[in-house]
């Protein structure tokens, strides 16, 4: 298979000026069509691999334009040598590949190979029986009585002994700090410490820098540039010769393994001295199954961090600039906070329906997973009649389903926590969810993220404790505007800088 791909990959760069003419005589010729200026245009062999390429860096927003100019939210884009991939924004097609026909559209071989090397068999990167043991492990880590003493005890240890310090020296020096890359850290410690029972303390006012937040960075990021690369076979000749970005790859993977190995040491030993541990953590109980396979265990620790890390701190940190553009949402956050702040920890969080709105509202416009993508392995037709081929890629994209117009109606640019609520008689507001099929921020279906309920009680904790005491007020110039990165997981190009402000009491 290799050796064919190389051959293919030849042949398509030795007949590369005679392709160029050819493009160059259609160009000339093309009718103009209302949506010539934004479906990708295909040539033969080729398929759209131009504008493929010249979309690399703005690919979700490119796919984002693509779907919203086809009449079913759903185009299937031609890659070189025949192969193809469905894009869909479609809330019926998304449930018949995430929940009606689940079997027939896994992760895939193709998916699986390009992220093997960073997560290896951990939960995102398996399906079928391995997926299926995993992921019942893991759940009795997310019952009522964990996410409990998560927040009662990990959040708010976090949060009150090294966040809230941590921004009030911020704000007596009157000194910029990038928002993104605290968000991370205070990420990164709790997922530790509930799932591991490790506490890396990352959040220490002196910022340390680590090893491992780097390598982790870059092991996202490189991993994700493969999958986007338009000749796969490109990045495996690459890794072959250990040459470029698959070196430096190499290199950030076997930092994050060595340290995903030392939690994993740690936490046998600890197993192997103590014959009951007062609390079980993920780690734990996948050692205490009898699965004592080192790497198959790393494996494990490395999706936790991704998961536990990535997605929240990306939400929470589009959330913080949103909530600064819009005062009248800020305002009403405060009026929540106020009203719940008598109440126990775990109950205030889990009552503040607006937070809850407003974050919903923020991962709409920016999901930290912003697209999703699965492999057929059978024909099949999806609801709006799209033909699917075996071995056809299929995304789907929740940043482009957050901006479709047939979706969320013509404000569908507004951030506006309110299209998640509603008043009762007595003018107290409750919230109203969307099926997850049409705002698959949490994916949906059988796979549907285990840890959706963690994940909103952290942010909501994080976001009530913060805006209590601080107003976060972005160090940037007038008319500035971020730009979202879709790797892996969703980034602010270039972090957050911010200044951070002292509240009095709050009116």
């Amino acid at each position: 298979m290799f050796i064919q791909l190389l051959v293919l990959t030849i042949i398509f760069f030795l007949t590369l000026p005679l392709l160029l003419f050819i493009i160059n005589r259609s160009s000339k010729s093309q009718k103009s069509s209302t949506n010539s200026n934004v479906l990708p245009k295909r040539y033969p062999v080729i398929g759209s691999v131009f504008d493929v390429m010249a979309n690399l860096s703005n690919r979700v927003q490119w796919i984002t334009q693509i779907l919203q100019n086809c009449p079913t939210a759903t185009y299937t884009l031609h890659l070189v040598f025949g192969y193809r991939q469905i894009l869909t924004a479609n809330p019926d097609n998304v449930r018949h590949v995430l929940k009606t026909h689940f079997n027939s559209y896994p992760k895939g071989f193709y998916f699986i190979n390009v992220f093997f090397d960073f997560l290896g068999n951990g939960i995102f990167n398996v399906d079928g029986e391995s997926w299926k043991f995993e992921r019942q492990v893991s759940s009795h880590e997310f019952n009522t009585k964990s996410l409990r003493k998560f927040v009662e005890t990990v959040v708010d240890t976090e949060l009150h002994d090294r966040l809230i310090p941590m921004l009030s020296g911020v704000a007596a020096g009157k000194t910029v700090l990038d928002l993104q890359d605290v968000l991370q850290r205070f990420a990164f410690d709790n997922i530790c410490k509930i799932a591991f029972g490790h506490d890396p303390a990352c959040l220490l006012p002196s910022l340390p820098q680590t090893q491992f937040a780097d390598a982790f960075e870059d092991a996202t990021h490189l991993s994700s540039e493969r999958f986007r690369t338009p000749l796969f076979v490109i990045w495996r000749l690459k890794r072959f010769f250990n040459v470029g970005s698959e070196k430096k790859l190499k290199i950030a993977i076997s930092r994050v393994r060595d340290f995903a190995k030392k939690i994993v040491r740690e936490k046998k030993k600890e197993l192997a001295d103590k014959s009951s541990l007062e609390s079980v953590d993920l780690l734990s109980r996948f050692l205490s199954s009898g699965h004592l396979d080192e790497d198959f265990v790393t494996d494990i620790v490395i999706s936790f961090i991704l998961a536990g890390r990535d997605t929240t701190s990306a939400a929470l940190t589009w959330f913080f600039w949103l909530v600064y553009k819009h005062p009248e949402v800020e305002k009403e956050i405060l009026k929540e906070i106020k009203e719940k702040s008598d109440m126990p920890v775990y109950e205030e969080v889990k009552d503040m329906v607006y937070i809850h709105a407003s974050l919903c509202e923020a991962m709409r416009l920016y999901p930290p997973v912003p697209t999703d993508t699965k492999l057929a392995v059978e024909d099949d037709v999806l609801p709006d009649g799209t033909v699917v081929k075996k071995g056809t890629l299929v995304t789907y994209a929740p940043y482009a389903m957050g901006r479709m117009e047939k979706i969320w109606g013509s404000d569908w640019a507004e951030f506006k926590p309110e299209r998640w609520l509603q008043r009762d008689e007595a003018g107290k507001w409750s919230f109203v969810g969307r099926d997850p099929y049409t705002y698959p921020v949490f994916q949906a279906g059988p796979r549907i993220c285990l840890g959706k309920e963690m994940a909103f009680l952290q942010m909501k904790r994080l976001v009530a404790g913060v805006l209590r005491r601080f107003k976060v007020v972005p160090a940037v110039e007038d008319g500035f505007q971020p730009v979202f990165l879709a790797h892996l997981t969703a980034k602010m190009k270039g972090g957050f800088p911010v200044k951070v402000e002292e509240r009095g009491e709050l009116d």
